[in-house]
C-alpha cells in the first residue's frame, strides 16, 4: 500500500492563497531584497525629514522667527544639509543599485534564459519587471519629495539653499520622483545594452553624475524668462527678494541696454563720467520668479517622463527582437 503525502499534512494547515500570482510573485521574490531596502530607505528617510522639520520649527519658534530675522546659516544647517544631499544623490543611487542590475544580472546570471524558455516571453518578463521597479521609484521618489517640500516651503527664508538651487529644485514637488524614474529607466536601459552588472553600475554612475551637471543647465530655460526696469539710483524693487537673477543690463532713456559692468571704473568720478557719456539711466534686470516655480517643475518633470517613455518603449523593443 502507497501512501502520498501532501503538504497539508505535513504542516497541519492548508496554504492560504497568496497575494501575488505567477509573473508577480516570481519578480517580487527575485528581487525582495532590493524591494525591501528601498521601502526601508523610504520609511527611515521619511522618519527622518519628519524628525528634521519639528526640530527647526522649535529651535525657530524658540528664537523668534519670524519676527526676529535670523542669520545664515541656522543652528540647523548640518540637518539640512544632510538631507537635501541624500534627496540629491536618491536618483543616482536608485539607478545604480536598483535600475542597472535589475536586467543585467539576469543576463549575466542566466537567469532571464531559464525563465524566458518557458512559456513566458521576453517582453512580458521584462515588462513585469519595470513595472514593480517603477512602483518601487516612483513611491520612494513621490513620498521622500512630499515631506521634504512640506518643510521646505515655510522655512525656505532661512534654508541654506535658494529655490532655484538644482538641490532644492530637484528634491521638491514633482521633480524628484519624475528624476528617480528616468535615471532609473536610463540605468536599465544601459544594464540591457551591457549584460554585466559591475560594468552597468559604473557606466550608469557617470552617465547619471554627467546628466545631473546636464540638468543643472536646463533649468533657466523651463520657464520664460522675466525683465523689469527701475531706476539707476533706486533700491532693486521688493518682488526681486526671491527671484532668480538670469542677467541684468544698464540702459539708456533711449531703451539702448549695456553691459552691466561698462561704468565701473576705478574712480567715482570716472563711473560718473561714463554714466553721463553714455545717458545710462535705469538698470535692466532678467529674472525668473518664485512663482513660476511649480510651472518649471511641471515642465521639466514631463520631459524626464517623456525621457522614461522613450527609454522603456526602446528596452521591449529590443528584448522583443533579441534574445536577453
Amino acid at each position: 500500500m502507497n501512501t502520498i503525502l501532501t503538504d497539508a499534512p505535513r504542516t497541519g494547515r492548508t496554504p492560504g492563497p497568496r497575494m501575488l500570482r505567477g509573473l508577480s510573485w516570481l519578480v517580487v521574490r527575485q528581487h525582495r531584497g532590493t524591494l525591501l531596502s528601498v521601502l526601508a530607505v523610504t520609511v527611515l528617510g521619511s522618519i527622518w525629514l519628519v524628525y528634521q522639520r519639528s526640530h527647526m520649527k522649535d529651535f525657530l519658534d524658540a528664537a523668534g522667527w519670524p519676527g526676529k530675522e535670523l542669520a545664515q546659516p541656522t543652528i540647523n544647517s548640518d540637518g539640512v544639509g544632510l538631507a537635501i544631499s541624500t534627496l540629491s544623490a536618491l536618483p543616482l543611487l536608485l539607478a545604480v543599485f536598483v535600475g542597472a542590475p535589475l536586467i543585467a544580472g539576469d543576463q549575466e546570471q542566466g537567469t532571464a534564459q531559464l525563465v524566458t524558455t518557458q512559456s513566458v516571453s521576453r517582453r512580458r518578463w521584462v515588462a513585469t519587471k519595470f513595472a514593480w521597479c517603477y512602483a518601487a521609484v516612483i513611491v520612494t521618489g513621490a513620498v521622500l519629495s512630499a515631506l521634504f517640500t512640506w518643510w521646505w516651503k515655510p522655512y525656505r527664508s532661512v534654508f541654506p539653499g535658494l529655490w532655484w538651487d538644482g538641490a532644492i529644485f530637484d528634491s521638491t514637488g514633482p521633480m524628484l520622483p519624475a528624476l528617480c524614474l528616468f535615471l532609473t529607466a536610463a540605468g536599465i536601459t544601459i544594464g540591457v545594452l551591457v549584460r554585466r552588472i559591475l560594468a552597468s553600475m559604473a557606466i550608469t554612475l557617470v552617465f547619471a553624475a554627467a546628466f545631473g551637471v546636464f540638468w543643472d543647465e536646463m533649468l533657466v530655460h523651463l520657464a520664460p524668462t522675466r525683465t523689469i526696469t527701475y531706476p539707476l539710483d533706486a533700491d532693486m524693487p521688493a518682488r526681486l527678494n526671491e527671484s532668480s537673477e538670469v542677467d541684468r543690463w544698464i540702459g539708456s532713456a533711449d531703451g539702448h541696454l549695456y553691459g552691466w559692468g561698462l561704468c565701473s571704473k576705478t574712480t567715482e568720478a570716472a563711473s560718473d563720467a561714463c554714466v553721463e557719456e553714455h545717458g545710462i539711466v535705469n538698470n535692466v534686470y532678467e529674472y525668473l520668479g518664485f512663482d513660476q516655480m511649480p510651472a518649471m517643475q511641471w515642465t521639466g518633470a514631463g520631459i524626464l517622463l517623456a525621457g522614461t517613455v522613450v527609454l522603456t518603449a526602446f528596452v521591449l523593443w529590443r528584448v522583443s527582437r533579441r534574445p536577453l
